[in-house]
């Protein structure tokens, strides 16, 4: 698993697929804070509890985009915005590629079974760029609270 940038690095590019198939660049939000969360799969206990906090907190973050990256195809991604009501871009990363440049696709183990997967992770991202804040290993809960305390600069 390479490094994940930290904070005051720059954050890596990429232009990927959204829920609609429609490609997206990082680049197009510059002059704005943007998270971009990594999780597993659309639709599972822990991916919909992050997702849903996050769609929850919505109206309490200003202009700050939201960005959830997942191995997922666009159609499973339209399913999961759907059926939640999440409101926000979801990004198709199938060959993993942003989740390798982000640090997050890595080893992990369920049942004694080892995989490759995506290491669910979280990064705020300034109007410039840069990384502002890096949450690796995350939990779905915390998500939307530590946007919420970066956002008012706790």
């Amino acid at each position: 698993m390479a490094d994940a940038p930290a904070a005051g690095d720059r954050a890596p590019a990429f232009n990927l697929a959204d829920q609609k198939g429609d490609k997206l660049r990082l680049s197009s939000f510059k002059g704005r804070k943007v998270l971009v969360y990594f999780y597993p799969k659309a639709d599972t206990p822990g991916c919909t509890t992050q997702s849903c906090g996050l769609r929850d907190i919505a109206d309490d973050i200003g202009d700050t985009v939201i960005i959830g990256i997942s191995p997922d195809l666009p159609p499973k991604l339209a399913k999961f915005d759907e059926k939640h009501g999440l409101g926000f871009t979801l990004l198709s990363d199938p060959e993993h590629a942003t989740a390798e440049a982000y640090g997050v696709w890595g080893e992990k183990s369920m049942y004694g079974k080892k995989y490759m997967g995506i290491v669910r992770s979280a990064f705020l991202i300034d109007e410039q760029g840069k990384v502002a804040a890096a949450w690796p290993k995350i939990s779905p809960k915390d998500t939307p609270k530590n946007l919420l305390r970066a956002l008012a600069g706790d």
